[in-house]
Order: C-alpha cells, then structure tokens, then sequence
C-alpha cells in the first residue's frame, strides 16, 4: 500500500461542491464582469475619460457620494442607538421593533419609494409640515437621503446589535458605580468593544446607498443634473440606447464598489484579529 497517499477528506463531495460553486460564480459574476470589460474596451481611452467626466455624469457622482455620505452619517448615529435600545432595555413590544428593523430589507426598494414620496411630498404628511417653512423633500436630494436613510439603517443595527449582546453590562455598570457619566462610559468601555462591527455596518450603509436604483428612482423624480445618482444615470443611458457609455459609467461603479468591498475586508480582518 502506498502511504505517500494523500488522506480521504472526512467531508465527502469537495469535487462536486466546488464545480457547482465555480459554476454558479461564473454566472453571476464573472460572465456580467467579463461582458461589462468587454463593451467597454470598445472605446478609446479618451472616449472612455470623456463619458465618466461629462458634466451630467459628474453631477450623478456628487448627487450619489453627497447623498450616501449623509444618510451613513445619520444610520452610524441611529443604528447605534436602535442597537442599543433593542439590547439593554426590556419594553412592551421590543420584538415587534426588533422585527421592523429588517423591514427595508423584506420591502421591495420600488414599494418604499412610492411610499415614502406619498409621505414627503408636499401634499404629504411629512412633506406639508416642512413645506410651509418653504423646504421640499421630495424630488430633492433631501428626498434621496431620506430614502437611502431607510434602506441603510437595518445594516448598521444588525452589526453593531449582535457585539452588544456579547459585551456584559456589568462593565458599563461598574464605570458608572466610579461616577463615569454616560457619554463617557460609552465612549471609553461600550465603543472600544463595537467600533469593527460599527464601522463593518456604515461600510454596508454606504455600500447599499450607493447602489440603490428602486427607492431613489421613484422619490428622486429623475431631474436631470440635479437629483440623478449613478445608477439612474446609467439607466437613462440605457433608454437612449447609448449603451456603450452605460457600460463605461457602469466600470467606474463597479470600482467603487470594489473599493469599498476591501474596505470592509479590512475591517472584517481587524475585527476578528482583535476578537
């Protein structure tokens, strides 16, 4: 018997599993990938420069980053107190606004657009208080950060919702015993613990509100340099069969979403070393 052979796994069907996972990984990622390089290499460098820095699509990338910005700024602040809420105190109906939190991510992004501009309008519950101070949200970018808030915040809560759970409260009990005021006790014993998973979650945020075509389609009102983001951008490059340069800003999207793809590597990485 040789005994230079190689040891049987003890999970069997690795050949299978892994033709299957190639397969589908092929499908859905590296054949749209390859296409997407393949349509834009038929333009010239300068051509390709000339599309992404167009004046229209400069002002999607301004709409897009200023809109994601914000809305992250307002889910990091919000997420960590829904999370905080939701772990350290006991309420009647705790489950029903635990089980709320993942409601964008059940709803159809089409659905929470309609709904949301039907509130925010100026005819709207929300959107005629703030118009009689002479501020629209709907149609505006305002309007599209209220959007992306809506979608995004369930990234945050469930990241930052599962570390605070682990993380005993007899430390936050024991610095406030020493006279610590809550601020302080947040900041220098609860935020130490979650700050991976805290950032983990506004890097998901930010990657969502980047990316979202169905809420921000339907509330943005599609106005031309003004509230178009990215991807409604490449939309209407698409309708005006101007397909070659829907794939060319559709690159530079894809970048940045690479981008922050290792981002969040990093942090998942710095997270689990200091575990």
């Amino acid at each position: 018997m040789n005994k230079t052979k190689k040891a049987k796994r003890v999970i069997p069907g690795f050949g299978l599993s892994m033709g299957v996972t190639i397969s589908i990984l092929s499908i859905i990622v590296l054949i749209p990938f390859a296409s997407l390089v393949i349509y834009t290499a038929q333009m010239s460098w300068s051509d390709f420069i000339d599309t992404v820095t167009s004046e229209r699509v400069m002002a999607s990338y301004q709409v897009s980053l200023i809109t994601a910005f914000i809305a992250s700024a307002i889910n990091a602040v919000m997420g960590v107190v829904l999370a905080w809420v939701l772990v350290r105190y006991k309420f009647p109906g705790k489950r029903i606004i635990d089980g709320m939190i993942e409601l964008p991510f059940a709803l159809p992004t089409a659905v929470a657009g309609i709904a949301l501009t039907s509130l925010t309008a100026d005819t709207g519950f929300i959107g005629s208080f703030f118009a009689k101070f002479g501020i629209s949200i709907a149609y505006t970018r305002i309007g599209i950060t209220f959007a992306l808030v809506f979608i995004g915040i369930p990234f945050v809560v469930r990241a930052v919702q599962p570390v605070l759970e682990k993380l005993d409260p007899v430390y936050e009990e024991a610095a406030a015993l020493m006279g610590a005021k809550g601020l302080t006790i947040f900041r220098k014993v609860t935020f130490p613990h979650i700050k991976w998973a805290f950032l983990y979650g506004i890097v998901l945020c930010a990657a969502r509100a980047m990316g979202e075509f169905g809420a921000v389609s339907v509330l943005s009102g599609h106005l031309r340099g003004k509230t178009n983001t990215l991807p409604l951008h490449i939309e209407i490059l698409f309708n005006e069969f101007k397909t070659v340069p829907a794939f060319a800003v559709s690159a530079i999207l894809v970048i940045m979403a690479v981008i922050i793809l290792i981002i969040r590597s990093v942090i998942e990485y710095k997270g689990k070393k200091e575990s």
